[in-house]
């Protein structure tokens, strides 16, 4: 049950927007979640006019049937509790099978975990490490080939290998924001990859670089799957 009176549900069947009449305003946006919000301009304090657009059905189709890799994350003291939630929700989209929450790294039992990830934290299983490296002798115990997503200079091109790494079990390593992976993480790894940069920086947000990745190994999972009937280098 919703426990804020001033709160209501979003329709289901439309899209509300609202629109500043006024001369030299025209400012346009979607109707909050809050009653009455948005009847007045909130740049020139004008009212505004409603504008209803019935919501076209989702587009979406879903992921063929079929074997998935095995395919798994460590999240190395990931410090933005809202990238971690971020990355379950693109986890959940695109099938990992479990990650592996490491030092700082924010649980789902945080409520901001919870919030961005929207329902997905309950979807992904996931184990929390105190020990990064504690964390990867297990998971190399179970015959798991780790690979880290970092911009080293023998780092390879993850569009070149990643054929290679989805015809095993991986555990794709997403290091800090700021420091990347734990160097003795490094040392345990089969290799590095990282995601070209074509523009000024040289990496992307933790989370946006995860989402790229983790797509990038699927279609190359299912390539592998078409073209040879199984996942193969």
């Amino acid at each position: 049950m919703n426990s804020n009176p001033l709160r209501k549900a979003l329709p289901e069947d439309r899209v509300e927007i609202r629109e500043c009449p006024q001369d030299g305003c025209g400012f346009r946006f979607p109707v909050a979640s809050v009653p009455n919000e948005g009847e007045q301009c909130p740049l020139c304090g004008a009212p505004t006019r409603l504008i209803v657009y019935p919501k076209p059905p989702s587009q979406l189709s879903p992921a063929p049937a079929g074997p998935a890799p095995v395919l798994e994350v460590l999240l190395d003291n990931i410090r933005s509790i809202y990238n971690v939630g971020a990355i379950f929700r693109t986890a959940d989209g695109v099938g990992i099978r479990h990650l592996h929450l490491c030092g700082l790294t924010a649980t789902p039992e945080h409520a901001k975990v919870r919030k961005t990830a929207l329902g997905a934290e309950q979807a992904v299983p996931w184990t929390y490490y105190r020990n990064s490296l504690e964390a990867v002798t297990q998971l190399k115990a179970r015959g798991m080939h780790l690979w880290a997503l970092e911009s080293y200079p023998d780092a390879r091109s993850l569009f070149e290998v990643a054929h290679e790494l989805v015809s095993y079990p991986t555990v794709l390593v997403v290091g800090n924001e700021v420091s990347g992976v734990d160097p003795g993480i490094l040392a345990q790894c089969h290799g590095k990859v990282f995601l070209p940069m074509h523009g000024v920086k040289e990496s992307l947000n933790v989370a946006v670089a995860f989402g790229a990745a983790v797509y990038v190994l699927r279609h190359a999972y299912w390539q592998s799957i078409e073209r040879h009937g199984r996942a193969s280098p």
